[in-house]
């Protein structure tokens, strides 16, 4: 993932901003009692893009990585709407307890910016549905260059998009940041049950906003290759804790490095850390050449 790449990340600020009181607020007034779900995953399962995490005589690679992580941020639906078989496929070869994540279409997002694509909502989520209680969250990444000016044409697709279907949005325009845009934003996804994408990159640290308008929290880190890539993940462990106290109810974390086969490698660090500190029992990923530590477990 090359979005938000610098040159040095020695030289950026990682300090994670503050959570807004109207996240807090939202929160409180959210708690439902039940426990924390907390799913922790990579973007992609296939050995090339992970090199060296799986074992030698693994034949299905997916199968394996449903053994070692809870989660999958499911970006192969981007390039490709997925066939209702191949949904099926997917589903049977995790177990129980395992979430997929799905990317909308670029078809959606990019070539059509929203327009006249009620057919190809309609046939993907036809499609991911049958993931059934597999399904996390289906996510929407709109394009760098879609702006505010096109602020309509996302409240429509929003307001008609399936209701009951999760989905979360991903805004990349530096423009939607602005505080009076933001704002309107974010009263959008509240109305409309649209849960905000948090992203942790180095050269975007505008995406920081913290802003949560659904009781879940849905986190894209971004790694740099860097020794700071560590650090920056045990400061994300006290904002989740925060949004813990609170009231949140379900964390959906994907760990993505600008050479991507390291992301296992975060992702061990970062559940181990989150286990001490909040008390889930999420599997920690093995090595290659040793076992991992921990039970499968979402709940606490």
């Amino acid at each position: 993932m090359k979005f938000g790449q610098v040159a040095d990340p020695s030289g950026i600020d990682f300090t994670i901003p503050q959570t807004p009181q109207a996240s807090l607020d939202l929160l409180g007034h959210s708690k439902s009692g039940l426990p924390l779900e907390v799913y922790v995953g990579c973007a992609k399962w296939n050995r090339k893009d992970l090199k060296g995490f799986y074992p030698r005589g693994i034949r299905d690679e997916l199968v394996y990585y449903a053994t070692q992580f809870n989660s999958i941020e499911l970006n192969a639906t981007f390039y490709n709407s997925p066939s209702k078989s191949q949904v099926e496929t997917w589903k049977e070869k995790t177990p129980e307890g395992f979430r997929f994540f799905p990317k909308i279409p670029q078809s959606i997002s990019h070539f059509s910016r929203l327009l006249n694509t009620d057919d190809k909502v309609r046939d993907f989520v036809d499609a991911t549905v049958l993931f059934e209680d597999k399904l996390g969250m289906a996510f929407l990444q709109l394009i760098d260059n879609f702006k505010p000016k096109d602020f309509d044409r996302l409240a429509s697709f929003l307001n008609g998009f399936p209701k009951g279907y999760p989905l979360a949005v991903e805004v990349r325009n530096a423009e939607w940041f602005s505080r009076d845009v933001s704002e309107r934003y974010y009263q959008l996804l509240e109305e409309t049950g649209t849960t905000n994408v948090l992203v942790d990159t180095a050269g975007r640290r505008d995406m920081m906003h913290m802003r949560l308008t659904t009781p879940m929290a849905f986190v894209r880190y971004v790694g740099a290759n860097h020794p700071s890539d560590y650090t920056r993940l045990d400061d994300w462990i006290s904002t989740i804790v925060e949004w813990k106290e609170a009231g949140l109810q379900k964390l959906y974390f994907f760990i993505h490095q600008n050479i991507e086969e390291e992301s296992p490698l975060l992702a061990a660090h970062f559940i181990g850390k989150l286990n001490e500190a909040i008390g889930t029992k999420l599997n920690i990923p093995a090595r290659p050449d040793g076992p991992g530590s921990g039970t499968a477990s979402t709940l606490f």
